[in-house]
Formats: structure tokens, sequence, C-alpha cells
């Protein structure tokens, strides 16, 4: 199941694989700032969480094109080419290259935390090797 070198199956599973492990990571950094935020000396804030659909849409179809991108140039590597060590490099790569460069740079100028940007910063690592293991994996 592959067309001019990409295997949609493995980009269909390397995006759900890091939906999921996005909800994952994030869930468990929420946790501990809503605890670290929580103020214990009046009475406890109720939060409402409101599930509004469209950005977890907009994620997912983000992460398919960030799959889909992946292994197109993980594909562009040759014949035989297309491994979970080629895979894992090719994230890392990208990552260092093109993520976390433009991550820097927008969260400096936004003024956002050291903190945050190290917290998004290891989500979008973890999301790009996810996705490189997993076309790596299927290959061709």
């Amino acid at each position: 199941m592959s067309f001019g070198g990409v295997n949609y199956l493995a980009v269909l599973l390397a995006a759900v694989a890091s939906f999921l492990f996005g909800g994952a990571y994030y869930s468990a950094f929420s946790r501990r700032s809503l605890a670290e935020s929580a103020d214990e000396a009046t009475e406890p804030r109720r939060r409402q969480l409101h599930a509004d659909a469209v950005p977890f849409i907009v994620a997912f179809v983000a992460l398919l094109i960030m799959a889909f991108v992946l292994a197109g140039a993980i594909s562009s590597l040759g014949a035989g080419q297309v491994t979970v060590r080629n895979g894992i490099i090719s994230a890392l790569l990208a990552w260092v290259g093109f993520v976390m460069t433009t991550l820097m740079i927008n969260h400096m100028v936004q003024r956002v935390s050291r903190i945050a940007t190290l917290v998004d910063g290891g989500h979008w690592l973890g999301v790009l090797i996810i996705q490189g293991t997993v076309i790596g994996w299927f290959g061709l």
C-alpha cells in the first residue's frame, strides 16, 4: 500500500501513534501544572473541561501531513533505506533543524518561558521519533 515511495498505512499509523502520544504527554504535564497552580488558601477552583473537537481534528490532520512529509523524506533516501534507524535519524534531523529552531524563535519573540519551550520541544521530539520509527518499521 504505497505510492511514490510512501506507505500510506505507515503514515496513518504514525499519525495515530503520535496523536495518542501527544494526548498522554500533555495530560501528564497539565495535571502537574494544575496541581502546582491550585490555590490551597481558598476553596478549590472548579475547572470545566471544555471538549471542543475542532482543535483535535486540526491537530490530527497536521500530524498526518507531518507523517506524510517525513515518510517522503525518508523514502527519498533510496531503495532499502526506509529503516527504523534511518527513520529515527531523519526525525532527529527534522526536529533539530526545523522544529526546535522554529519553536525557540517563536517562544523567544512571544516571551514564552524556557520551561514551556522545553516541554513543547520534548513533545515534538517524541512525535517525530514515533513517526520516524513507525514509518521505518513499515518500510516501503
